[in-house]
């Protein structure tokens, strides 16, 4: 298994509040990304706080081989960690309020790929020549959406899109999305934060994503795309293979 990662402030923005980890562990390895969300540098805190937490978390915990199960429960509580200290931080410090970050992580080992996620930032699994999602956004719109109460074409342009109803720190308390996956032959992994989904579209991606490179390299050109549409925030791109 091969790991990459790259992130971006992009052109507009003026600190990257994106953070982005691969790690290997003696069982397979780790990706992890979060997006930081609150005013001034709260958001970068944040997602430096969980991106911190979350690493320690499963290297206090990961040092053996584990079942799914346990790969699974780590991750859990990984972000359950963060989500403590994150919080905690804002309640201490006035200028810290309304600090989050999203989170997305993957675990690849020789069963399968485990996913848990926080927010809007994204997996993405890939095999077969196609790309699909994983994880779906804790955002208001999907949440109208699922309730019935907009149309599908009516979330790119509605005005609270990027409204986020669910992000590692807010709450005292914070529910992740875990998923499985089992081993494919030659599937890939890719996580990002809105900077690259939000402004690239699948088939772009996944055109990429079909290309035979190394981690790094699709990483690096994925990085390239969403520069290409104009850098417009922040970007953090994690890949797994083979």
């Amino acid at each position: 298994m091969n790991c990459a990662s790259v992130t971006h402030i992009g052109y507009v923005r003026e600190e990257n509040q994106d953070c982005v980890e691969t790690r290997t562990f003696p069982d397979g390895v780790l990706a992890l990304v979060c997006d930081g969300m609150g005013g001034e540098r709260a958001g970068k805190e944040a997602s430096t706080q969980a991106t911190q937490i979350f690493l320690e978390c499963m290297e206090e915990r990961c040092q053996k081989s584990m079942q799914t199960y346990e790969i699974r429960n780590a991750m859990m509580a990984a972000v359950s960690a963060a989500n403590t200290v994150i919080y905690t931080s804002a309640k201490l410090n006035y200028r810290n309020f309304g600090m989050g970050t999203t989170c997305v992580a993957a675990f690849w080992n020789q069963e399968g790929v485990t996913v848990v996620n926080v927010g809007d930032s994204r997996a993405y699994y890939y095999a077969d020549g196609i790309l699909q999602p994983i994880t779906v956004d804790h955002t208001l719109v999907n949440f109208l959406l699922f309730s019935g109460k907009i149309k599908e074409e009516e979330m790119e342009t509605h005005p609270m899109k990027h409204m986020l109803i669910r992000a590692v720190g807010v709450e005292k308390t914070v529910e992740a999305d875990d998923f499985f996956l089992p081993y494919t032959e030659g599937m890939k992994i890719l996580l990002c934060s809105d900077g690259l989904h939000g402004f690239c579209t699948e088939k772009e991606m996944q055109m990429i994503m079909q290309q035979e490179k190394t981690a790094q390299e699709l990483a690096d050109a994925l990085l390239q795309l969403a520069l290409e549409k104009g850098g417009r925030d922040n970007i953090a791109i994690a890949v797994v293979t083979e």
